[in-house]
């Protein structure tokens, strides 16, 4: 949240977060097991929630971590939710068991990002993807969806350009609208702006019959196929590990799959 909003009184705050999830005063009372009259007097101001029950409201909202602390803070409480860096040693199982994760994936590609969609770390079936790309746009930090999109990253290389754009635009706004996030709104509006392609002639013989959108790509080793999967960490109380993701990619033809275990194959010979 920006200093602005989290200045707003925490009435202000819950409303917002009520209002931005679609739910009248009444929806929350009754999941919250509350009056409405009790939530319309938080959202005024003309009482003040205790710590445990702002608590549960956010629970209630799914308000993220990050978000519940800046409520805590905003009616006097101390925040609950820690932030450590991933290299904290108190994250030393957590950090092993996303590189086991990447590593395991592989042939295939997979990375981790955080919640700006910032590279965090990736396998090395993921170098595939970039391989040649300017040094440039491969400066730290990199944001895997601008990469995807910008003229000088993958946007060249992507056969389905305009299907892609499409799905990570439409995935993109839909996290705004959930979490408010200035930083993504503004990633959203940087990625609206780039140069629109022309729709590819085959792209609705292609669409995997709308189950999944398909990113075809072409490399070093003839153009590859794949869809995606996202994962995050289970009832996380570290406000690092609630945003984390592991993105996988697998493969969505034959072609493709045999085409990474040839890669792989000859990347252990190389290693050895």
């Amino acid at each position: 949240m920006t200093s602005l909003q989290q200045s707003r009184p925490v009435g202000e705050l819950l409303r917002g977060w009520r209002q931005r999830r679609g739910l009248s005063q009444m929806d929350l009372a009754l999941r919250a097991e509350v009056s409405t009259r009790h939530v319309s007097f938080l959202e005024t101001g003309r009482s003040q929630p205790s710590r445990d029950m702002l608590l549960h409201l956010a629970e209630e909202l799914d308000v993220p971590l990050r978000d519940r602390n800046s409520l805590l803070v905003a009616a006097g409480f101390a925040p609950v939710f820690a932030e450590r860096p991933l290299n904290d040693p108190a994250l030393n199982a957590t950090r092993e068991a996303v590189e086991l994760v990447l590593a395991g994936h592989e042939p295939y590609p997979a990375l981790a990002v955080d919640r700006h969609w910032t590279l965090v770390t990736a396998n090395r079936a993921v170098g595939i993807l970039m391989e040649g790309l300017a040094p440039e746009v491969l400066e730290p930090p990199i944001n895997v969806l601008r990469l995807s999109l910008h003229p000088q990253g993958l946007a060249s290389r992507i056969d389905n350009l305009r299907q892609w754009r499409d799905h990570v635009l439409h995935r993109l706004a839909r996290q705004v609208d959930v979490s408010g996030d200035a930083t993504l709104a503004a990633l959203l509006e940087e990625l609206r702006g780039y140069p629109v392609p022309e729709p590819a002639p085959d792209a609705k013989a292609r669409d995997f019959a709308g189950v999944v959108v398909p990113l075809r790509i072409r490399t070093s080793l003839g153009t590859l196929s794949f869809f995606g999967t996202i994962t995050v960490f289970g009832t996380p109380v570290d406000i690092t590990l609630a945003e984390l993701a592991i993105e996988s990619f697998f493969p969505a033809d034959p072609e493709t799959a045999e085409a990474l275990r040839r890669a792989a194959t000859e990347r252990a010979r190389q290693d050895t």
